[in-house]
C-alpha cells in the first residue's frame, strides 16, 4: 500500500485531510450528543501527537466518546479497564515461555495499538499507572532491556471520575504532565439530554456503533498530512511571547503552589497551532491561545490548600490570568 494512502484509499492531501477531520467530528456526533468541545480536543490531540485525560461524573459518555472516535478513524484500538489488581505487564506485555521452542518470546500487551482507551485510570496503583509513562513519552515499551516501538499514530485516552475518591489513586503531577489535554465532560444541557433519550427510545444502542451509522471517515494518511500542515502554521514572535507570559504568570500566582512548566508552554503553542489550522488559518492568533489555554494548562497547575478551601479552581485562576496578561495586537 502506498504510504500516502490508508486502507480506505484516502490520500494525504492537506485540504482533503482538513475536510476528513471535520467529517470525523460530525461522525462522532452520530453517537455522542452535545460534547463538541471534547470531540475537538481529541482531534487536536491527534494532530499534536498528544494524549488526553477525560474527566467527568459517571454516565456522561466518556467511554462512548473514545469508542466513537475509534469507530470513525481507520485505526486499531484497544480498551483496558484499570483496576486495583492490574499489573504493569497486563498493559505493556511480557515475556512468555514457549515450551515448543524452549525459548521466551514477547507477548505484546494492549498498549500496542493506535488508540488506547485507559478506562478509569485512577483506579489502579501508581506502579501500574507508571507503566504508561514510557509509552506516552517515548512511544516505546522496554521489556527485559529491549525497547519495542509502538505503532503510529498512538494516542492514550484515559478517563477518570472526579467525585469518587475511595479506592482510587490520584495521578501524580509527573504523569498528569504527560497528558497534552485534560478535557472536562460536563452534564448535558436539558435539550441535549432530551436528544439522548430520544435516540435511545428510537433504538440507539451505545454498544453497537456500527448500527448507529458510525463509519471510518479518516485515517493515518489524513493525520500525517494534517500534522505536516500544522507544522507549517506560522507563529509570530508576539504570539510566542504571549504564550510564555501566560505560563510565567501561573508561576507567580498567589493561588498556586505549582505553575506551568516550559513543557506546558510548548504544549500550549502546539495546541494553538493545531486549532488555528483546523479553523482554516495558516497562522496563529491570540484567540487560538485563549481557546486552548484551559484544556492544555488546567492539569499542569496545583492549587494552594487555602485557595482550594475558598472555592478557587484551576480554571478560575487561568481565566483570571488570561484576563490580565496583555494581548498582542
Amino acid at each position: 500500500m502506498d504510504p500516502t494512502t490508508d486502507s480506505a484509499g484516502r490520500t494525504g492531501d492537506p485540504g482533503a485531510a482538513r475536510a476528513a477531520l471535520e467529517t470525523l467530528r460530525a461522525e462522532i456526533a452520530k453517537a455522542v450528543v452535545g460534547q463538541d468541545p471534547a470531540v475537538t480536543g481529541l482531534v487536536v490531540a491527534l494532530l499534536c501527537r498528544g494524549h488526553v485525560l477525560l474527566e467527568g461524573v459517571p454516565g456522561v459518555a466518556k467511554t462512548l466518546l473514545v469508542r466513537a472516535l475509534a469507530a470513525a478513524l481507520d485505526v486499531d484500538t484497544k480498551r483496558v479497564q484499570f483496576t486495583p489488581d492490574l499489573m504493569p505487564s497486563d498493559v505493556t506485555g511480557s515475556l512468555v515461555y514457549d515450551a515448543r521452542t524452549a525459548e521466551f518470546s514477547f507477548q505484546p500487551g494492549p498498549v500496542f495499538t493506535n488508540l488506547l482507551l485507559a478506562d478509569e485510570i485512577n483506579r489502579t496503583p501508581p506502579k501500574t499507572q507508571s507503566s504508561l509513562l514510557e509509552a506516552m513519552e517515548e512511544r516505546q515499551v522496554t521489556v527485559d532491556g529491549t525497547p519495542r516501538l509502538l505503532p503510529e499514530p498512538f494516542l492514550v485516552a484515559a478517563t477518570q471520575n472526579p467525585v469518587e475518591y475511595e479506592g482510587t489513586y490520584p495521578l501524580p503531577e509527573a504523569q498528569l504532565d504527560r497528558f497534552l489535554l485534560k478535557l472536562t465532560i460536563p452534564l448535558p444541557s436539558r435539550q441535549d439530554e432530551i436528544d439522548v433519550l430520544t435516540r435511545h427510545a428510537e433504538g440507539f444502542d451505545p454498544r453497537d456503533l456500527h448500527a448507529a451509522g458510525v463509519r471510518p471517515v479518516a485515517g493515518p494518511a489524513d493525520l500525517e498530512a494534517a500534522r505536516a500542515a500544522v507544522a507549517r502554521t506560522t507563529v509570530s514572535p508576539e504570539i510566542t511571547a504571549y504564550v510564555v507570559d501566560i505560563c510565567r504568570a501561573t508561576r507567580e500566582s498567589p493561588s498556586l503552589t505549582l505553575g506551568v512548566s516550559p513543557r506546558g508552554a510548548t504544549a500550549l503553542l502546539a495546541t494553538s497551532r493545531a486549532w488555528a489550522w483546523l479553523t482554516g488559518r495558516d497562522y496563529v492568533i491570540p484567540d487560538d491561545v485563549k481557546a486552548l489555554a484551559l484544556p492544555t494548562l488546567r492539569h499542569r497547575v496545583q492549587l494552594r490548600p487555602e485557595a482550594e478551601m475558598e472555592g478557587v479552581t484551576a480554571d478560575s485562576v487561568i481565566n483570571a490570568i488570561l484576563a490580565h496578561v496583555p494581548v498582542p495586537r
